[in-house]
């Protein structure tokens, strides 16, 4: 039984060495983004607004996990989870148009495609509730013989004709158009999400909208055509559009 000693040794040895902390992986902790002061009860009181959040590793600036926690002189206390990404932030405007400043959100994906997350909250009778942000459902597109590319952004709007002349060669190489610039199958264009949202002044009377960017590319992604810019403006329980316009990539 001379091994037993040993044995009791290497065990106790190996234990140390597993627990030991030198060897414990280093969990990211919660770091406190922001703090922010701001009336979202409608009572002439600020609130206490902390923005938190957990990094993806030690090595990177992505938060895989982010969350407010909001807390009242009254006594008061909510908190909403987050989509996560790089440089997450909020905004207080009151965009439902109640007169009470609401909670908007954002952060950064990192993606080639400069997409962003958002959220906007409020609180009515001391309940937080989220508002869905707005959607174009209209934007449509296609080639069209010719190397040319029809676009239509709105309902009322005669359709934005490009021509791609310029981009035939890689076009033909796609097997798109042949040499006379006849369409060899019909193609429409890569209508990406609303990227980004901009709270922006409508009037002192209407108080606050959002514009929003939309990016358009013809045969493959990085193919960039041009920005579909939208301002629109909540009213009746609803986003209406109040504007629409193309810019071109050119």
């Amino acid at each position: 039984m001379r091994w037993l000693p040993i044995a009791i040794f290497l065990f106790i040895l190996m234990s140390l060495f597993i627990y030991s902390p030198v060897f414990a992986e280093v969990q990211p902790e919660e770091l406190l983004i922001n703090t922010y002061e701001a009336d979202i009860t409608g009572d002439g009181q600020n609130e206490t607004i902390e923005l938190i959040g957990v990094l993806f590793s030690q090595e990177t600036k992505y938060y895989r996990e982010v969350w407010a926690d909001i807390s009242s002189v009254h006594g008061g206390q909510w908190k909403i989870p987050y989509e996560g990404g790089y440089e997450p932030s909020l905004q207080f405007i009151d965009l439902n148009q109640d007169q009470i400043t609401d909670i908007f959100y954002q952060s950064s994906t990192g993606g080639s495609g400069g997409l962003y997350n958002y959220h906007l909250h409020y609180l009515e009778n001391e309940k937080l509730k989220e508002l869905q942000l707005p959607e174009q459902r209209f934007i449509k597109g296609s080639f069209k013989d010719n190397f040319k590319v029809s676009i239509h952004v709105s309902p009322d709007k005669d359709p934005v004709e490009l021509n791609v002349k310029d981009r035939a060669g890689e076009y033909l190489r796609l097997e798109l158009y042949d040499k006379q610039g006849n369409l060899l199958k019909p193609t429409s264009v890569m209508i990406d999400p609303i990227a980004f949202f901009e709270p922006l002044l409508i009037s002192k009377s209407k108080g606050y909208g959002l514009k929003s960017y939309q990016q358009i590319s013809g045969a493959y992604h990085a193919d960039r055509l041009g920005t579909v810019e939208t301002l629109w403006y909540y009213e009746n329980e609803e986003w209406i559009i109040l504007q629409t316009e193309w810019v071109s990539s050119s």
